[in-house]
């Protein structure tokens, strides 16, 4: 640390009407095994109603490390995030989710990869914790697993594609976005631009392991399709700003969303002759409920997981034809998908 960056990390947070989400946050970054002095955390407001600011001013009382409160007109995540690297003073800006619950040891595993090389960013995996809902174990499960994702997330050893840092879980060095610029203004995807860019610079991007968050994701199965139908729609929008970012793994759930609905359209015409494809889906949609149930070690996720790996896959292919329809074929302007409550 130095005079231009006294921090090793600051921690930057957009949040929107989040406030018990909040307040999980925070008190887990308390718990941090990080020395305080190692690092600040700001707290970008998009326009809450709900108290954030006053809670934020009083935890400032109790906290540890440096806590800060900026406030912007409801500007979106991505202006969030470059506000807060505007004021933030790290060697190294750290994104993480409102919905996060961050692990005592995630800053201090971030600190011991950098402290081994120089690099220009960094992400860590999200995961669940054993009181979370079944339902956000279903959907973790349908986010995480090699079979729904091709291990993209960064979850899985094996990986189908280029691994991206997200924004509810990575870093960047200071000095590199004062090479490339902030974060654009996609609704949805941002994060993957930007960490396009970061890998554009060639130095290392990492993935540490250990450096772990909780996420408590979207707590509803139709908040959920409006999610994973928005990220279909932004990885054409994604395509359109740099080829790059759409690889053959993505046209797999379009592709396995039109299998679905050709293999149910002719059952309705011809149920005897195409029943067993019916039926090995279910059946493999079970077996992911029953390793579920392994994984976890919570009978209610096999009840959830055969209805949310549906979703996700179809969710996410609508997106991704309905965008690939506008944008690519029709040649239309972006578009974002889910707009209309979306965060509420």
């Amino acid at each position: 640390m130095n005079k231009e960056y006294p921090y090793l990390f600051s921690v930057i947070i957009p949040t929107y009407n989040r406030l018990s989400e909040i307040q999980e946050l925070l008190f887990s970054l308390r718990n941090q095994t990080l020395s305080p002095d190692s690092f600040e955390v700001l707290i970008v407001d998009d326009g809450s109603t709900d108290k954030t600011e006053e809670f934020v001013e009083a935890f400032k009382n109790e906290a540890p490390f440096t806590l800060r409160f900026i406030r912007q007109d409801h500007q979106g995540p991505g202006a969030a995030r470059n506000l807060g690297m505007q004021h933030a003073k790290g060697n190294y800006f750290i994104f993480v989710d409102s919905d996060c619950i961050a692990h005592p040891n995630w800053l201090q595993a971030y600190a011991k990869a950098i402290s081994k090389q120089k690099v220009a960013g960094f992400g860590g995996p999200d995961h669940v914790r054993k009181d979370f809902s079944p339902l956000q174990k279903a959907i973790d499960y349908s986010m995480t697993s090699f079979l729904t994702t091709g291990g993209i997330r960064g979850h899985s050893k094996k990986k189908l594609s280029k691994y991206y840092p997200r924004s509810f879980n990575m870093g960047v060095r200071a000095d590199i976005v004062k090479k490339i610029g902030g974060m654009n203004d996609l609704r949805h995807g941002q994060d993957i631009e930007f960490s396009n860019r970061i890998l554009a610079v060639g130095e290392p991007v990492i993935k540490v392991d250990d450096a772990i968050v909780y996420h408590k994701r979207r707590t509803s199965l139709q908040k959920f399709f409006k999610q994973v139908f928005n990220w279909g729609v932004a990885r054409i929008n994604l395509y359109k700003i740099d080829k790059k970012m759409l690889e053959p793994i993505h046209f797999l759930p379009a592709i396995g969303t039109l299998v679905i609905f050709l293999v149910l359209i002719l059952f309705i015409f011809n149920p005897g002759f195409f029943w067993p494809l019916l039926a090995l889906g279910v059946a493999i949609l079970l077996l992911m409920g029953i390793h579920g149930v392994i994984r976890y070690k919570d009978i209610r996720v096999f009840f959830y997981i055969p209805l949310v790996v549906p979703i996700q896959i179809i969710g996410y292919g609508l997106g991704f034809m309905d965008a690939f329809l506008k944008r690519i074929l029709l040649k239309k302007e972006p578009y974002t998908g889910f707009v209309r409550n979306y965060y509420q």
